[in-house]
C-alpha cells in the first residue's frame, strides 16, 4: 500500500497557497475546480501530496486539532528566517532525540506544521 496524500480543508485557497507554496516552497502539482470545491495538490510529483480543499461547507472551529504536518525543508535555518521576516510566529527548537530538531508554525487556518531537520 502507498500513502498518496493528506487532505486539509482551507478557508482561502490563495492564502493557503501563499503559505505552503510561496513561503514553504512546496511544489504546486495542480490546481483545479472540483464539484463545488477548489483544490490544489502540492508536493513532489512522484511522492506523497498535500491536498488543499477549499469548499463552501462550514469550516471546523479547531481545524486539525491533534494533527501536525511534518515537512523537511532543504535549508531549515533559511526557511525559519523567511517565516519570521513574514511575521509568522515560529516555536523555539524542539529536539526529542540527538538526531532530530524541529519547530512548529501555524498555517493560515490554524493547522500545525512541523518543520524538521535530521541531525547526523
Amino acid at each position: 500500500m502507498t500513502f498518496v496524500w493528506t487532505t486539509i480543508q482551507v478557508s482561502d485557497l490563495d492564502r493557503s497557497l501563499a503559505f505552503y507554496h510561496d513561503l514553504l516552497g512546496m511544489p504546486l502539482c495542480e490546481r483545479f475546480q472540483g464539484t463545488g470545491n477548489e483544490i490544489a495538490m502540492l508536493g513532489d510529483p512522484q511522492g506523497t501530496k498535500l491536498e488543499l480543499l477549499c469548499s463552501p461547507a462550514p469550516k471546523a472551529e479547531n481545524p486539525g486539532q491533534g494533527l501536525s504536518l511534518g515537512l523537511a525543508p532543504e535549508d531549515l535555518d533559511q526557511l525559519l528566517a523567511k517565516l519570521q521576516a513574514a511575521g509568522l510566529e515560529v516555536s523555539p527548537p524542539i529536539s526529542p532525540n540527538p538526531n532530530l530538531i524541529f519547530h512548529f508554525v501555524k498555517d493560515p487556518d490554524g493547522y500545525t506544521v512541523q518543520l524538521v531537520k535530521q541531525l547526523g
